[in-house]
């Protein structure tokens, strides 16, 4: 029967007792999830390579099977683990590779399944890497033969780790599209010159306990609790696509503020190429927001939004000039154009004029939000290849009770002449292909924040959409991206390609 240790423990107190006894040590990781007996035979096999086993798991913040996952948490899977009596150790390792363990451990064999032999098949990237690692500290890799089972199957089918609408939604999905279609539209994603256009909007988020009423106005008392920013506006979907190509650019007009301008390129010029110009007459757009937590279900309630939007945005000539000038020496250079209008003033109508006339392939989203309600209406535009708004942006932009929906989409999709997606929050999404409605449930309603979700599903779905992947992946990779966005509070981080991919996996594995 096995032990649960740290890595501390392991490294001061048996590592070097195993090493004068000239055990050979074995390394098994994974997230194992359910144990089940495709994971006992493996487990078996490797043992039989060496003295000791050690078996280490992903700590869950980690785990990249999407929102839910894993289902079983630390203390369960290293419970279950402990009472094998083929294992030797049990470890946790905290991060997003197995790097930590195989330094601490250092083991002879790592011992991976045969379903990762061939590296072309593995979504990660990190198998060679791994290897690399092991034989660096003069161990092995090795792989198991034998039945391969799939504890992300069982717990979907089984153990009711997903809804049933979305179950019978990856049945139908499955029939016509595979992981291994998925992964070749990436391919071609990771080709795409991609252009971005809009705002660069700082996202303040000060978090606080609120305590009650004022005891003499209406208003809400609240302790302070710490406050952070992040990347909003196009920044953020810049961020998102830029895990699935490394070519994006990034055009835009931010204020004159030289902690804001430095903290951008300090943290982002690395992975985007940043066509920033600086005005002094308007400020960078800030938004902050003030959240509490309900701590019991890791979710955030907005109690109130402040933000530094001036009543009249106009750009100095000089600054406007360069911006269109820009814009029409290089936009069609690109294979595919993201216009993010936020209804600030940035996108004008010279500036749609040029994109809609020029550029490749164009993706568009129009928002409605409080600052602009009414003023900024999709319809304004006459043409996108692919298009994405939500229900209220839907309904300003056709006010007509008679009409649902659906007839509405339509209706926009033959007014701009190109296929969409209508997102529904919780109820997922719709698409419009040449005229017909298909429908998607939402992945997830486990939720942190949606403030983000939108820009998301945005950047994935159109971005598999430009590199040509019929509108129903894109559907379903936008989907992703907005369950995944909906569980990341504000746009802290982006959605990286490797958890947008491992989600599809495990959405492919019902």
């Amino acid at each position: 029967m096995a032990r649960v240790v740290s890595k501390d423990e392991y490294r001061s107190r048996i590592k070097d007792k195993l090493r004068q006894e000239g055990k050979k040590v074995v390394l098994c990781h994974g997230v194992f999830d359910l144990v089940h007996p495709g994971h006992i035979i493996h487990f078996e096999q490797a043992k039989k390579l060496g003295d000791i086993l050690i078996v280490s798991i992903t700590s869950e913040k980690y785990v990249r099977k999407g929102p839910g996952r894993p289902y079983f948490d630390d203390d369960m899977r290293m419970k279950v683990l402990e009472a094998l009596e083929c294992v030797d150790y049990v470890m946790l390792s905290e991060g997003y590779t197995v790097d930590d363990i195989v330094e601490c451990v250092e083991p002879d064999i790592y011992v991976k399944g045969e379903e990762y032999k061939n590296v072309k098949d593995d979504i990660t990237g990190k198998i060679s890497e791994e290897q690399k690692l092991v034989e660096k500290h003069g161990g092995k890799v090795e792989f198991t033969t034998g039945q391969v089972f799939s504890s992300t199957k069982l717990i979907n089918t089984v153990m009711s780790g997903m809804p049933d609408e979305v179950r019978v939604y990856m049945q139908r999905f499955k029939n016509e599209y595979s992981m291994k279609d998925i992964l070749q539209y990436a391919d071609k994603v990771a080709n795409l010159k991609v252009m971005v256009i809009g705002d660069v909007i700082i996202d303040k988020y000060t978090y606080c306990s609120v305590q009650g009423i004022m005891s003499k106005d209406m208003g809400y008392s609240a302790r302070l609790r710490n406050t952070e920013e992040y990347f909003g506006g196009g920044l953020a979907i810049a961020r998102h696509l830029s895990t699935f190509t490394k070519n994006v650019t990034m055009l835009s007009v931010i204020g004159d503020e030289e902690n804001i301008r430095l903290r951008i390129f300090d943290e982002i010029a690395d992975k985007i190429n940043l066509r920033l110009l600086y005005s002094k007459k308007n400020p960078t757009i800030v938004k902050q927001r003030y959240l509490t937590k309900n701590e019991k279900r890791d979710e955030y309630r907005k109690v109130f939004a402040i933000n530094n939007i001036p009543d009249q945005i106009g750009y100095e000539p000089e600054v406007k000039e360069k911006f269109l000038k820009r814009l029409n020496d290089t936009v069609e250079e690109y294979d595919v154009v993201f216009l993010c209008d936020f209804g600030h003033g940035l996108i004008d109508e010279e500036v749609m004029k040029i994109v809609q006339e020029r550029a490749k392939y164009l993706a568009l989203n129009c928002q409605t939000n409080s600052s602009n309600k009414g003023m900024n209406i999709i319809t304004k535009y006459k043409r996108a290849d692919v298009f994405t708004l939500d229900q209220c942006e839907l309904n300003l932009a056709y006010p007509s009770y008679s009409d649902d929906e659906e007839t509405k989409l339509k209706k926009l999709s033959r007014h701009l002449g190109g296929n969409g997606w209508l997102t529904r929050g919780s109820l997922g999404a719709w698409q419009v292909d040449k005229g017909e409605i298909g429908k998607c449930p939402a992945f997830t309603l486990a939720v942190k924040d949606t403030i983000g979700a939108g820009d998301s599903f945005f950047s994935l779905a159109g971005a598999f959409a430009a590199a040509g992947a019929p509108m129903q992946i894109g559907t379903f990779m936008g989907n992703i991206g907005g369950a995944l966005g909906a569980n990341i509070v504000g746009n802290r981080e982006s959605i990286e390609k490797v958890n947008a991919l491992k989600f599809a996996s495990t959405l492919m594995n019902v």
